[in-house]
């Protein structure tokens, strides 16, 4: 399904920066090889936006490919045990830019958090990358087989220049089924 930022319902997150998002859509990040990071809870809109940030990518000439973080960990892991890492590899590595969705959504071994790292660190300073993730920054060792060495490592590449997005609130998908809170 095909996401604008047009699409995107600003008044639905507590807090989101909607000007720093519309700055993303400028897409100088791809030219500069910089990165964003959409950081928030479940039903925020963080895929929406990279979603829509890749389309824009395409309708002005760029390379993009989406992935989920675990879908490309288990196509690389795939991959390594029939000796094709290199070549599958090169499919991350080749978009001018690339869309991490849900990293952090399930918990990875050493294996895939080394699939991962060569993705990031492949990538530094040649492409762009888009990730989502639901877990703070600080949290991340939990990600990563609570591998400090190897979160240092992604972390360090990653968020060099790049262009982290806080959005704060409660899940669009449930708001019609939350009750209201209480306003006294």
């Amino acid at each position: 399904m095909k996401k604008t930022v047009d699409q995107f319902q600003w008044d639905w997150p507590k807090q989101i920066n909607e000007a720093q998002v519309r700055h993303l859509f400028e897409l100088r990040f791809i030219a500069e090889r910089t990165n964003a990071v959409f950081c928030g809870g479940v039903g925020l809109g963080k895929t929406h936006l990279s979603i829509a940030l890749g389309y824009a990518a395409c309708q002005a000439g760029h390379a993009v490919l989406f992935t989920t973080a675990v879908d490309a960990i288990n196509t690389l892991l795939a991959a390594q045990a029939t000796h094709r890492l290199d070549s599958e590899l090169k499919k991350y590595l080749a978009p001018a830019l690339l869309v991490l969705d849900e990293v952090g959504y399930l918990p990875l071994d050493k294996a895939g958090a080394d699939l991962l790292f060569q993705i990031i660190s492949q990538r530094y300073e040649r492409g762009s990358i888009i990730v989502t993730t639901n877990k703070a920054y600080k949290h991340w060792p939990t990600i990563f087989n609570n591998d400090a060495g190897i979160t240092s490592a992604i972390l360090d590449r990653l968020l060099h220049r790049a262009h982290t997005v806080v959005v704060e609130g409660k899940s669009y998908r449930m708001k019609d089924r939350l009750p209201e809170e209480n306003p006294t």
